[in-house]
């Protein structure tokens, strides 16, 4: 059996009563398998786009928070440094203080992942979703 380690996450209250109806409802009967499973479909899926080269099209999916201070222009700003490789964007706001952004992308996979980690990374950012495909 392979060694196991025991760590402690954080998460907010609402996020883990939806994360154990799902899982329960999956019928999984222990919260650390589940996220284990979870753990191992980021990890191939981060290892396959690292081991990927050359031109390739695809979508990110993006949902934050509009009242975030600066954080609009700051996407906006991170969007232009990478002008080459967008091919258009549609903006919708979900509510008061939730928008969600699609943003088409053609170019080097290397370039995308730059793009995606950029905007992964600003506070107020809730989750970006990437979608891409060889061509």
């Amino acid at each position: 059996m392979a060694e196991i380690v025991r760590v402690g996450i954080t998460f907010p209250r609402k996020l883990l009563a939806e994360f154990d109806t799902l899982i329960t409802n999956m019928g999984y009967t222990s919260r650390s398998k589940a996220i284990h499973d979870t753990i191992r479909t980021f990890v191939n899926k981060q290892t396959w786009l690292a081991a990927r080269e050359g031109a390739m099209v695809g979508s990110i999916t993006m949902l934050y928070n509009h009242e975030m201070r600066e954080l609009e222009s700051d996407l906006t700003d991170a969007q232009h440094h990478f002008e080459a490789i967008i091919c258009a964007s549609m903006h919708v706001h979900l509510s008061k203080g939730k928008c969600l952004e699609t943003i088409a992308v053609k170019g080097e996979v290397h370039e995308i992942k730059r793009l995606v980690e950029k905007l992964k990374a600003r506070r107020g950012v809730e989750e970006v979703k990437l979608n891409v495909f060889s061509i």
